[in-house]
């Protein structure tokens, strides 16, 4: 993400991670948070609930004040194991972020994997500003998974008029195989 300050500079801007796929019939999950975050002045992050034993698969948050769909983060922590998540609210790959991550990223020290982690970025962007959780209105698809992949593959074929007939008789095909 260093590399796009140059272009970014101090503007907000939206992080979109291609393993997650974020589905919606009404407006997207980017443009609600990108929303929410001109409202509030803050920067934003989707969440979703996780069963405790995922916890150790994602960025998990906790929150305060959390009303309807968004709270503020009190704490961020990378992939902890289930008895020592702060909740199950799990970060997914949507993050509309103040141009301030840059600096906070810039003095971070590589973490897991001997990486920047922009998770501990935004705990450091959190003692200067607002950042917001939010469940987003949609379904996730990890594509990240090969079943992930499958199901929003299905989910698509069977959304678009001219795709569903044949996608379901392929299916029927395929189940009576």
């Amino acid at each position: 993400m260093l590399c796009a300050r140059p272009v970014i500079g101090d503007e907000p801007f939206a992080v979109l991670l291609p393993d997650d796929l974020i589905w919606n019939k009404g407006p997207g999950a980017l443009k609600q948070m990108a929303q929410l975050a001109a409202q509030e002045s803050a920067s934003v992050i989707a969440v979703q609930d996780v069963p405790p034993e995922q916890t150790g698969s994602y960025g998990i948050v906790a929150t305060r004040d959390f009303s309807g769909r968004h709270g503020d983060i009190t704490a961020i922590v990378e992939k902890p194991r289930p008895e020592v998540a702060p909740s199950t609210l799990a970060v997914v790959g949507r993050y509309v972020l103040s141009g301030r991550i840059f600096d906070h990223l810039a003095r971070t020290k590589p973490g897991a994997g001997g990486e920047i982690q922009l998770t501990d970025g935004i705990a450091s962007l959190m003692t200067e500003e607002r950042v917001l959780a939010y469940r987003f209105q949609g379904r996730r698809f990890d594509c990240g998974s090969r079943i992930g992949l499958v199901e929003a593959t299905i989910e698509f074929a069977l959304d678009h008029e001219d795709l569903a007939e044949p996608a379901r008789a392929y299916m029927r095909a395929a189940l009576e195989r």
